[in-house]
């Protein structure tokens, strides 16, 4: 039941568009909404991003009714509440605003106010003959589940899927090393249960008939479907190098929750061991970064000069570098890695990791960071697709499987056209979190909307490499120059910088730490075709200064 409260301390409210202002509810504790001015009207909504908690009064207003968490880049419908882009998936409350008798007053639910969101309700009893099939049970499964029920959707849906659980919150794995599924599983199987969402968990699928419309997994299990949704995700790999390639215990990939668990029982909570991380990019240097915070031995091995170079560069992969360092890690540098060599002690299980420079790393275990691939094994010997050289699927503009009809593949395994900054169009594969999430939202509201839409979107992604960076964009054709504002010097925790990565005089990418809304209004602005140039930042331009319009390019 809608409840009355006032606003401390507010006798009127005087915003222009665009404008926010935190405001704290009298007899409610801890109770707070955020006031946010847009598109003329007044509105009242939860204060905090429902992803990881982000305050939204640091977050970004759009011309077109949008405010975007400073974070990660969760964008709400100002209006509503609801959910417009990934990686949040409840709503933000929402309240009346009324302003008399010489004060501002919200009215709404009490239980809404003090959980700072609405629940997203899908609860549903499938009516109509339609059947939503969705291989996989990632994050781009999740944003279709979501999408789906969240715009109405009233036939059946079914997920098929490798990993024995609900959708999780992967991130955690590789950040944290979080081995309890209470803590990382978005939404309990209850919640599922009540939107008519049969989860099929711990099978995998073992062919697709896109003729007959069916889907048959590994028990032999047949699914029809109207609407396909391959979100099979990806596979890691193991190094092809004795010792390495899973032949010899204690040495662990990390993709899954049993991954994370194996970590850690053979690590251990109470330090000392001898850690060898394989791979210098994203999903090492987090697992090395969590591992060292343990106070555990840890050397990462990587081939560039500096870690994740091929991504942010050498100046910044440098930073990274010194913060884990300053964590306890340790480093080999521009190395390549021969073997793996048994324990003296146990011959099946790791004992060193010798590098081809004759460097031997004493290990207790090795965890492996070098990249997946697609998986896509199902669909290899299937004539109705063509599969990339490497595995994955090449789709339209609204993720739609060529040469077959109701077909969509996501995430990790699609290969889709990039419309961003320097894009025009050319297919990238990107395997990000954010990414799949947004591309089961787009291919929900083609389905939803019979194919009269779809969404693009600006690629975001964010890391704990030893501090919080932020990223958006894509370098589709590379980049040739970073300019960087801020400082860089990891001294007492002084590193404040955004790095803008350019081709020729065009931004494609913005990274950000410490430095919150720079990746969000960098963002909104590639959207809108409006991020200044290279020549323009270069002269001084202050992004966070440019008026985020309501027109949109992608």
């Amino acid at each position: 039941m809608a409840s009355e409260f006032k606003l401390k301390g507010l006798t009127s409210v005087d915003l222009k568009n665009g404008q926010k202002q935190e405001c704290e509810v009298e007899g409610v504790e801890g109770g707070k909404v955020l006031l946010v001015k847009a598109q003329d009207g007044l509105h009242a909504m939860s204060p905090n991003c429902t992803h990881y908690g982000a305050p939204l009064m640091k977050g970004v207003v759009t011309g077109d009714g949008r405010i975007t968490c400073p974070w990660h880049g969760a964008c709400f419908k100002i209006s509503t509440g609801d959910v417009e882009d990934a990686p949040a998936l409840d709503p933000l409350a929402k309240f009346k605003v009324v302003q008399k008798d010489g004060g501002v007053y919200i009215s709404g639910e009490e239980s809404a106010l003090k959980a700072g969101r609405r629940k997203l309700n899908i609860k549903c009893s499938a009516k109509s003959q339609e059947h939503t099939v969705i291989v996989g049970g990632g994050s781009g499964a999740l944003g279709a589940i979501e999408g789906l029920r969240g715009g109405g959707y009233s036939g059946k849906i079914t997920v098929i899927s490798s990993e024995p659980y609900q959708p999780i919150d992967r991130t955690k794995l590789s950040k944290a090393l979080i081995t309890d599924l209470s803590k990382i599983a978005w939404r309990s199987e209850d919640f599922y249960k009540e939107g008519d969402v049969e989860l099929v968990t711990g099978k995998s699928v073992k062919s697709v008939d896109f003729k007959g419309k069916t889907v048959t997994s590994e028990d032999g299990k047949s699914f029809s479907y109207s609407k396909l949704i391959l979100a099979s995700g990806g596979i890691p790999k193991y190094l092809p190098m004795e010792g390495l390639k899973g032949d010899l215990g204690n040495v662990f990939l990390i993709r899954s929750l049993p991954d994370a668990q194996a970590i850690m029982n053979a690590a251990g909570q109470d330090g000392g061991k001898k850690i060898v991380i394989v791979g210098s990019s994203f999903i090492g240097m987090e697992v090395g970064n969590a591992l060292a915070g343990m106070k555990h031995d840890v050397t990462i091995v990587g081939m560039e000069e500096e870690p994740m170079q091929g991504v942010m560069g050498k100046e910044i992969g440098s930073i990274f570098r010194k913060l884990l360092e300053k964590n306890g890690a340790k480093f080999k540098l521009s190395a390549s890695v021969e073997k793996g060599t048994p324990s003296s002690s146990d011959k099946s299980k790791i004992g060193a990791v010798q590098l081809k420079d004759g460097t031997s790393l004493e290990a207790d275990l090795v965890v492996e960071g070098v990249g997946i691939r697609p998986s896509t094994d199902y669909l290899r010997d299937n004539s109705a697709v063509q599969l990339e050289k490497d595995g994955s699927i090449s789709v339209n503009e609204k993720f739609q499987v060529p040469g077959v009809s109701d077909a969509f593949a996501i995430g990790d395994i699609a290969t889709f056209p990039y419309h961003g900054p320097s894009g025009n169009g050319k297919p990238v594969r990107i395997e990000h979190w954010d990414v799949a999430q947004n591309a089961g939202r787009s291919v929900a509201l083609t389905i939803n909307s019979n194919g009269a839409e779809h969404k693009h979107f600006i690629p975001v992604f964010w890391s704990a490499a030893g501090g919080q960076v932020r990223y958006c964009g894509n370098t589709p054709h590379g980049w040739d120059d970073v300019i960087i504002h801020g400082t860089t010097d990891v001294s007492e925790g002084k590193q404040s910088w955004t790095a803008f990565y350019t081709k020729g005089d065009e931004v494609v990418a913005v990274a950000s730490m410490m430095r919150d809304p720079y990746m969000t209004q960098s963002a909104e602005l590639m959207r809108r075709g409006k991020m200044p140039s290279k020549s323009e930042l270069q002269k001084g331009v202050e992004i966070l200064e440019i008026s985020i319009p309501s027109e949109v390019k992608i």
